[in-house]
C-alpha cells in the first residue's frame, strides 16, 4: 500500500494541474473564468472531429449524452464520461475498504484526488480507444482512428483542466456540474422553443414542428389542437410539457425541506442560527453515479455486441441491440428507460424493473457517498467542534454532537436516495424534457449556483460572518 502510495503521489507530480490562484479572485472575476470555461466547452461541443464524417443515422448512446454532457461526433464525443467515471471506481473501491483511506485526513484527501486525476487519464485513454475500436464513430481507416485518438484524448484533458480551474476557486462551483447545466439547459430549450420542422411520422413527406410551443401555436391556426395533446415519444407534447413543469416546482419543494438544528457560537457571542440537514442530504450525487455506472455497462456491451455479434450466447443476457443500435433485450435494456409513455405502458415489466434497479442504487450510493465525503455524522459533529459551535441541550464534545446528528442522518441519507431514485425514474418513465435524470441534475445544480452566489455575495459584505457560515 505504501509503494502504491509513493507512485501515486510521484505520477501527480508530472501530470498537468492548474495551480490554485494566490489571492483570491473577486466575484467579478470568478464570473469572468466561469464563463470563458463555459464558452470553451460549448465551442468544443459544436467542432467536429476532424476526419469524422458525421454520417451515421443513429446515435447508441443518445440517452447518455445529458448525463454525459457530451455531444456526437464532436470534441465533446466523450464529454465528463471519464471524469465522473473515474471517480466512480474510485469512491466504489474507498467504498468498499479495498483501498483504505481516511477522508477525514487531509492527506489521504489529497491522495484520494491525485488518483482520481491520474485514473482519469487512464479512462480518457481506454475509453477515446474503445470509441474507435468499438466502431462507435463508424468504420475508420488507421489514420483517421489515430487523428481522432489524439483528438479525444487532448479534448478530454481540457475538459479534465476546465473542471480544476474552477474548483480551485479561480470560477463559481465545479466545472462538471456546469458542463451538465449547460446540456440539460440546451435540450430543455430546444424541446420547448425550437422551430425547426422534422419529419411528421416514419416513411412520410409531412413535417411538424419540433419545440413544443412553436407547434402549440401552429396546432392553433391550423384547428388541430388535439394533436399536440400526446405526439409520438420523439417529440414534446403537451403532457409532457406539464409534466416536466411538475416535476421541477416538485424538485424545488423538495429541495426546500430540511431538519433544522439549533446553534450557538461560542467565539462569537450573541451568534444564535440554524443549521441544516436537507431532505436530500445527498444532493443529486447518488443519480450521477448510478447513470455512470449504467453508461458504462451499456458503453462496453455495445462495443462487445460490435464486435462480437450476436452469435455469442453469454453476451445475450448482458445485451442485444437492434439494427439502430437501441437494446432490446438482456441486461442493459433493463437498466435504460423507457422512451415515453408509450413504452412504458407497452412493456411494464421493464418499466418497474428500472425503477427497482435506479431507486435501489440510489440509495446504495447514497450511504457510500456519506461516508466517503466527509458527510457522515462522525465528520460534521467534527466541523461544528472546528466552527467553534454548540448545540444547546448537548454538551460541547463531538461524541455527544455525533449521537444527536446520528438520529437524523443516517436516515435522511436513505430517505434521500430513494426520493431522488423515484423523481429520476419515475420523469424518465413519462418522458420529461431532458430526462428525469438530467431535470433533476439541472434543477439541484441551479439552486446550487444560487446558495453559492448568497455566499459568496455574504462573503464580500460580512467576511466574518460567511466565514463561520461556511465552516458549519
Amino acid at each position: 500500500m505504501a509503494s502504491l502510495r509513493d507512485f501515486v503521489k510521484s505520477v501527480a507530480t508530472v501530470l498537468p494541474e492548474i495551480p490554485k490562484p494566490q489571492k483570491k479572485p473577486t466575484l467579478n472575476e470568478r464570473f469572468i473564468w466561469t464563463a470563458l470555461a463555459l464558452i470553451a466547452y460549448l465551442v468544443m461541443s459544436i467542432t467536429p472531429l476532424y476526419t469524422f464524417g458525421g454520417n451515421n443515422t443513429s446515435d447508441p448512446f443518445a440517452f447518455l449524452r445529458i448525463i454525459f454532457a457530451s455531444t456526437q461526433g464532436t470534441l465533446m464525443e466523450l464529454g465528463i464520461g471519464p471524469i465522473v467515471t473515474a471517480g466512480l471506481i474510485l469512491q466504489l473501491l474507498v467504498g468498499s475498504e479495498i483501498i483504505k483511506l481516511d477522508m477525514g485526513a487531509t492527506t489521504d484527501r489529497a491522495l484520494f484526488g491525485s488518483a482520481t486525476k491520474f485514473l482519469t487519464f487512464i479512462v480518457i485513454a481506454a475509453e477515446s480507444g474503445a470509441y474507435i475500436l468499438g466502431g462507435a464513430l463508424g468504420v475508420l481507416t488507421a489514420r483517421q482512428g489515430v487523428i481522432i485518438f489524439v483528438q479525444l484524448f487532448f479534448a478530454s484533458v481540457l475538459v479534465l483542466l476546465l473542471d480544476e480551474l474552477i474548483q480551485k476557486g479561480w470560477g463559481i462551483g465545479s466545472g462538471v456540474s456546469l458542463f451538465i447545466l449547460a446540456g440539460v439547459t440546451q435540450t430543455v430549450m430546444w424541446y420547448t422553443f425550437s422551430p425547426f420542422p422534422v419529419q411528421a411520422a416514419t416513411g412520410t413527406t409531412a413535417t411538424q414542428l419540433f419545440g413544443f410551443f412553436p407547434s402549440l401555436i401552429s396546432s392553433a391556426f391550423t384547428g388541430t389542437l388535439s394533436g399536440i395533446v400526446v405526439r409520438n415519444y420523439r417529440y414534446p407534447s403537451l403532457i409532457t410539457f406539464i409534466l416536466t413543469l411538475t416535476m421541477i416546482l416538485l424538485l424545488v419543494y423538495i429541495e426546500g425541506i430540511r431538519v433544522e438544528l439549533p446553534i450557538t457560537s461560542i467565539k462569537y457571542k450573541g451568534f444564535q442560527g440554524v443549521y441544516p440537514i436537507k431532505i436530500l442530504y445527498v444532493s443529486n450525487i447518488p443519480v450521477i453515479l448510478v447513470s455512470a455506472l449504467g453508461a458504462n455497462v451499456s458503453f462496453f456491451t455495445r462495443l462487445l455486441y460490435n464486435n462480437l455479434g450476436a452469435t455469442t450466447g453469454w453476451l445475450s443476457y448482458l445485451a442485444r441491440y437492434d439494427s439502430q443500435g437501441n437494446p432490446i433485450g438482456g441486461l442493459v435494456y433493463y437498466i435504460t428507460p423507457p422512451r415515453g409513455l408509450d413504452q412504458t405502458l407497452g412493456d411494464p415489466i421493464h418499466s418497474v424493473i428500472y425503477v427497482v434497479y435506479l431507486v435501489t442504487l440510489a440509495v446504495l450510493f447514497a450511504r457510500i457517498w456519506v461516508e466517503i465525503g466527509g458527510l457522515n455524522p462522525k465528520a460534521v459533529a467534527k466541523n461544528l467542534m472546528d466552527a467553534d459551535v454548540q448545540v444547546p441541550g448537548f454538551r460541547r464534545s463531538g461524541l455527544s454532537i455525533e449521537q444527536m446528528l446520528n438520529r437524523y442522518i443516517p436516515a435522511l441519507t436513505i430517505i434521500g436516495g430513494l426520493i431522488i431514485g423515484l423523481v429520476a425514474s419515475v420523469s424518465d418513465l413519462f418522458g420529461v424534457f431532458g430526462t428525469g435524470v438530467g431535470i433533476l441534475l439541472m434543477v439541484d445544480i441551479i439552486l446550487q449556483y444560487y446558495q453559492m452566489l448568497v455566499k459568496e455575495q455574504l462573503e464580500e459584505s460580512a467576511p466574518r460572518l460567511a466565514g463561520l457560515l461556511g465552516r458549519v
